[in-house]
């Protein structure tokens, strides 16, 4: 096992559709890890590497600083992944939203300081830059944020980079949708959405269809994160850097999605594409050349690749119900809890 720059990293929301994958990639590649997390789709996204050696798991809550420290402790880096995700679910609650997603932030980054953690690595969103028809979204565009969702992410940064210090090295990113298959799966977003339908009810309906989005795979994504953990100080201290691959629109992305289901499972037969209106008006594209120019990092997997995870897994037996389990849904299993 070859030597590495940190030995022992925080997960901050461990179990959600990232961290469910990002987990046990960690372990794999060595570390010790430690995941905090309120497991409110329950504790199956990390029943595979619950008994490892290298694997502690706190069940609570990121508002509670007492536990943030119990977490933190002894950790050299810190991934932030943890929120209330997607606008629909953030606006259920705004007060409850504006409470995980923001007030807890700062505490936590600050807390993280004070425990000697050394490199903390923040998962902002790509949806910060609200509606732009801009050919390249570079980091330096201005932040328009449409939804408190977008506008909670985009004011952790600043409170980020108000820690960054020789000693304390802060990098956020700025993912694309993510897509592909996790543990604790979320068919709640665009590429995943497309597939089970086109898979599971035969039809497609697409809302809009000229919005455009930027999309990575969940396999890059992971890749990115291990790679930030690595990458020297200098690169990434109090840096943002947009990730994303393939900009497409939703209608472009149906078409995509239907032809990788005729392919992977040609006794469908013909899967009907239905556009109807949408009032939603989130549209952009992300430029992530610089990721790509400073860290070298290229993502390797497509929406295609993203598509093909999900039908294996639907072959698998991997998700059942996926047309009415509400664990696939961020806001209709927000609403089923009632969380405060």
């Amino acid at each position: 096992m070859t030597s590495k720059r940190f030995e022992k990293i925080a997960v901050i929301g461990g179990a959600g559709y990232v961290g469910a994958v990002l987990v046990p990639r960690l372990l794999d590649e060595g570390y010790e890890v430690v995941v905090l997390d309120l497991f409110i789709y329950g504790e199956e996204p990390l029943a595979a590497v619950r008994s490892h050696p290298r694997l502690t798991v706190i069940k609570g809550d990121i508002r509670d600083q007492g536990v943030v420290r119990q977490a933190v402790h002894g950790c050299e880096a810190v991934i932030h992944l943890a929120c209330i995700s997607n606008d629909p679910s953030v606006e259920l609650d705004p007060a409850l939203s504006q409470s995980v997603n923001f007030d807890s932030f700062g505490p936590c980054v600050k807390i993280a300081k004070a425990a000697g953690v050394r490199r903390f690595i923040f998962a902002s969103s790509g949806s910060v830059y609200g509606v732009s028809d801009s050919p390249q979204v570079t980091e330096d565009h201005p932040l328009v944020p449409v939804s408190l969702y977008n506008k909670y992410k985009a004011a952790c940064e600043p409170v980020l980079f108000a820690e960054q210090s020789p000693s304390f090295t802060t990098v956020a990113v700025r993912p694309a949708t993510i897509c592909g298959y996790s543990p604790r799966q979320r068919l709640d977003l665009t590429v995943n959405i497309l597939t089970n339908h086109a898979v599971n009810n035969g039809k497609i309906t697409v809302f809009g269809g000229s919005q455009m989005r930027p999309n990575l795979h969940m396999q890059d994504m992971v890749d990115l994160y291990l790679l930030l953990l690595e990458v020297p100080d200098e690169k990434i201290a109090g840096q943002v850097f947009n990730a994303g691959y393939q900009n497409y629109s939703v209608a472009d992305t149906a078409e995509v999605i239907r032809e990788v289901v005729r392919d992977e499972l040609p006794d469908r037969g013909e899967i009907e594409i239905v556009t109807t209106p949408s009032d939603d008006i989130r549209s952009y594209r992300i430029n992530s050349d610089k990721i790509r120019r400073v860290l070298d990092f290229a993502p390797r997997h497509t929406i295609e690749d993203g598509a093909r995870d999900l039908i294996r897994a639907f072959k698998a037996g991997k998700l059942p119900d996926s047309m009415t389990d509400i664990r696939y849904s961020n806001i209709k299993m927000m609403k089923a809890i009632q969380l405060k």
